[in-house]
C-alpha cells in the first residue's frame, strides 16, 4: 500500500501534493489529519497521512434474469477532522425585545432580551465571592513570565508589567511598539490572548486566579465606554418603568457594569444566561 506524510499551509494544499507524489488523484487518497496549528496572526501548518485506496471487490449477487450484474461501487474516502479549538466569548446578534423590557434608542450597544426558560437569576451574581481565590505576588509574576515568554517567541517587542492584584484576578498591562497588534478591532485579539493565558494558567497551576489584560490603555477606554452606556440605559430603564438587557459580555466586564450602578438610586442590575451569552439586566429596583 502506498503511503506518504505531507506537511503544507492548508488541508487543500497537503492533499493536491500528496495526490501529485502518489501519482493518484485526489478522490484516490484516504486522508488522516496527523496534527493541525494555528498561529497568533493566521499563520497555520497541517500535517496529514495519506495512503491509496484499493477498492476492495464486491461479492458476487445473483442477477435477475436478462440483467447484468452491477460493477462494484469504488470505496469511499474517508477524511479525518481536526479536533475543534475552544473559541474566545463573542457577542450576540441582536434579538426583539420581549413585552416588559425595552431597549434605549440612543444606546451605544443595543440591549438584548434574555431567554424565557433561562435559570433564576440573582442579584449581583457576577461579583466576587467570599470563598473565591486570592491572587497573590506570586501569581502575578507567574502571568508576567508566561506573556514574556510568549512575546519572545512570537517575536514582538511588547511590555509586559503587572499593574494590580485584586481578589482572584491579576491585572497586566502589554506596552511597547507591537502592543497594537495584541488589542485588534474592538479589543477581540486582546480578548481572545486573555482567554488563552488563563486556560494556561488553569492547566499550570489549577488554583482558580484569573488575569485581566490590557494593551494600549484599552480597558480604561473600555470601562468608560460601558459606564458611559450602562447609566444611559439605567436612565431609560427609570423614564420607561421597564427593564432593559445589555448585549452579552465577558465576566469582569459584567462586573464594570453592576459597580458603575451599584449607588445609582432607583435601579437594582443582575445577571442571566449562561456563558459565553449571559448578559447583564438593568431592572426598576423594587
Amino acid at each position: 500500500m502506498q503511503v506518504t506524510e505531507i506537511t503544507a499551509k492548508s488541508l487543500d494544499e497537503a492533499k493536491a501534493q500528496a495526490a501529485k507524489q502518489l501519482g493518484v488523484s485526489v478522490d484516490q487518497l484516504n486522508v488522516q489529519v496527523l496534527e493541525e496549528t494555528k498561529g497568533l496572526f493566521g499563520k497555520s501548518n497541517v500535517r496529514i497521512r495519506a495512503e491509496v485506496v484499493e477498492a476492495a471487490p464486491a461479492k458476487p449477487a445473483r442477477a435477475p434474469r436478462g440483467k447484468a450484474k452491477a460493477e462494484p461501487a469504488p470505496a469511499p474516502v474517508v477524511e479525518a477532522a481536526p479536533e475543534p479549538e475552544p473559541e474566545p466569548e463573542k457577542p450576540a446578534k441582536p434579538a426583539r425585545t420581549p413585552r416588559g423590557r425595552s431597549k434605549p434608542a440612543e444606546a451605544e450597544a443595543p440591549a438584548k432580551p434574555a431567554a424565557k426558560a433561562a435559570a433564576k437569576a440573582e442579584p449581583k451574581a457576577d461579583a466576587p465571592a467570599g470563598n473565591e481565590p486570592v491572587a497573590t505576588a506570586e501569581d502575578a509574576d507567574h502571568f508576567v513570565t508566561l506573556l514574556n515568554d510568549l512575546m519572545d517567541r512570537a517575536e514582538l517587542d511588547v511590555n509586559v508589567q503587572s499593574t494590580e492584584v485584586a481578589g482572584k484576578y491579576v491585572n497586566v498591562r502589554l506596552d511597547g511598539k507591537d502592543a497594537g497588534y495584541l488589542v485588534g478591532k474592538h479589543g477581540e485579539v486582546l480578548n481572545s490572548l486573555q482567554y488563552l493565558i488563563n486556560i494556561v494558567a488553569t492547566q499550570q497551576w489549577g488554583n482558580g486566579v484569573r488575569t485581566v489584560l490590557d494593551g494600549n490603555d484599552f480597558r480604561a477606554r473600555r470601562e468608560q465606554q460601558l459606564t458611559d452606556l450602562a447609566k444611559k440605559i439605567a436612565e431609560a430603564v427609570l423614564e420607561r418603568g421597564e427593564e432593559a438587557v445589555l448585549d452579552a459580555l465577558p465576566a469582569f466586564e459584567r462586573r464594570l457594569v453592576h459597580k458603575a450602578l451599584s449607588e445609582m438610586p432607583g435601579v437594582s442590575t443582575y445577571s442571566e444566561g449562561e456563558e459565553p451569552n449571559r448578559r447583564v439586566v438593568i431592572a426598576p429596583a423594587d
